[in-house]
């Protein structure tokens, strides 16, 4: 099988770092794997991983501290695998950079889908590179960031500034999970907006614009107590 991608598992507990390693291995991808933060931070900066498997119980140091520092200089993507399960946790790891939150236990089927929405968003990022490009498309979604206009297939889109500030940010982080406190500090800028009630208003309304079956919504993703993220379709 042809290798994939070259991952790195920051794992101290030997049986999930061996399931997690046996995961990747039978989908073809390469790995390297550390078991504190010390190894970590020497896998980082020798085998330049293209995403990172982190738990955040590590013997030596808190995984937080590790996404603090590698964020100092890379933007390689995180995803935080942890037993750690209460929403302030998972805030806090994403509000420090991490890409996605998954819990312990989990199954192999949605570390895996984790994984290939994560390679969907770096392929996304990759074919941007060197482009100066002004429209986003993502399925039937259309924004023409220099008309500051957007389109659900031919038909304009009537946002209000909130919910238009708010989609482009989902549509710049595409992939990415973004926490409540991140929208409010980017949507509202330099006010000190701590509303989450009202952003949710707007983020109900922006879906009614968005969705076209509300019941199943394909755009926007709750994780619920943390934030919202806009799927790759």
């Amino acid at each position: 099988m042809e290798t994939k991608h070259n991952l790195l598992i920051v794992e101290d507990e030997k049986v999930i770092s061996n399931l997690i390693a046996t995961t990747l291995e039978t989908q073809g991808y390469h790995y390297e794997k550390a078991s504190n933060g010390a190894q970590a931070m020497l896998a980082v900066t020798s085998h330049s991983p293209e995403v990172i498997l982190l738990d955040l119980g590590l013997p030596d140091m808190d995984g937080l501290d590790i996404i603090r520092k590698v964020r100092s200089w890379s933007s390689v993507p995180i995803i935080v695998i942890s037993a750690r399960t209460e929403d302030q946790d998972k805030i806090e790891a994403l509000d420090a950079g991490a890409d996605d939150y998954l819990t312990k236990p989990f199954s192999v089927e949605e570390l895996l889908a984790r994984l290939r929405s994560t390679f969907r968003r770096i392929s996304y990022m990759q074919s941007e590179q060197g482009e100066v490009s002004t429209v986003f498309i993502n399925g039937e979604l259309k924004i023409d960031f220099a008309a500051a206009a957007a389109y659900m297939g031919e038909q304009e889109l009537h946002l209000s500034p909130i919910e238009y500030k708010l989609l482009c940010e989902l549509a710049r982080n595409v992939g990415k999970v973004l926490t409540h406190q991140y929208l409010i500090k980017k949507v509202w800028e330099n006010v000190n907006v701590s509303d989450i009630p009202s952003l949710r208003v707007y983020m109900a309304t922006l879906r009614k614009k968005i969705e076209p079956d509300r019941e199943n919504p394909q755009y926007i993703q709750t994780r619920v107590g943390i934030g919202y993220k806009m799927n790759r379709l």
